[in-house]
C-alpha cells in the first residue's frame, strides 16, 4: 500500500514542480531581466523646478545656454543681501542689460539699468557712474559681511552677499 501511495504522489509532485514559474536560486542569479512587449517602463519624474541643485533642460531657443550668452553676468541674477535692510536684485533684461533694484542706504531705494562691462555691471545712480563687481565680504569694508565669499561690491561701505 505504501508503494502504491508513493507511486501516486511522485508524479503529482513532479507535475507541480514543472508548473512552478518562480526561478530556482541558480536561475535567479544568472537569468537576465527580460521584458515582454506587454511590460511598461514608468517614466522618471520631472525634477522639481524649485530645487536649486537641478538645472532644468532647455525647452526652447530662449531657454538655451546660447540665449544667456548675451548676458556676461547672468549668474549674478537674483537677490543679494547687504546690511541694515539693504539689498540688490539683479534681473537680466535685453542683451547685455540688467535691471538693478537696490536699497543702497536707509533712505534710498532705486531701480536703474546696468550693462555688461569688462569686470562687472556698470550703472549710473544719482549722476555717478558706478560698477558692480565680484568681491569678498572682507573687501566691502562692512563688518556684517566679513568672512562671506559670494559678494558683489559697488564701493567701500556698499556690498551685497549671497552666503
Amino acid at each position: 500500500m505504501k508503494t502504491l501511495a508513493f507511486a501516486l504522489v511522485l508524479p503529482l509532485v513532479a507535475t507541480l514542480a514543472a508548473c512552478d514559474s518562480s526561478p530556482s536560486a541558480n536561475q535567479a542569479d544568472t537569468a537576465p531581466d527580460a521584458m515582454t512587449s506587454n511590460d511598461t517602463v514608468p517614466m522618471p519624474a520631472e525634477p522639481a523646478t524649485n530645487d536649486p541643485t537641478i538645472t532644468p533642460t532647455a525647452t526652447n531657443e530662449a531657454d538655451s545656454p546660447a540665449a544667456n550668452a548675451t548676458h556676461r553676468f547672468a549668474s549674478w541674477a537674483g537677490k543679494w543681501i547687504g546690511v541694515e535692510g539693504m539689498y540688490l536684485v539683479i534681473s537680466p533684461t535685453t542683451a547685455e542689460r540688467y535691471s538693478l533694484e537696490m536699497q543702497y542706504d536707509l533712505d534710498h531705494k532705486v531701480t536703474v539699468e546696468g550693462h555688461d562691462s569688462e569686470h562687472g555691471i556698470k550703472f549710473t545712480r544719482d549722476g555717478e557712474t558706478l560698477s558692480l563687481y565680484r568681491a569678498s565680504g572682507n573687501d566691502t569694508g562692512l563688518k556684517y559681511l566679513a568672512g562671506k565669499t559670494q559678494c558683489l561690491k559697488v564701493k567701500n561701505g556698499e556690498g551685497y552677499c549671497r552666503d
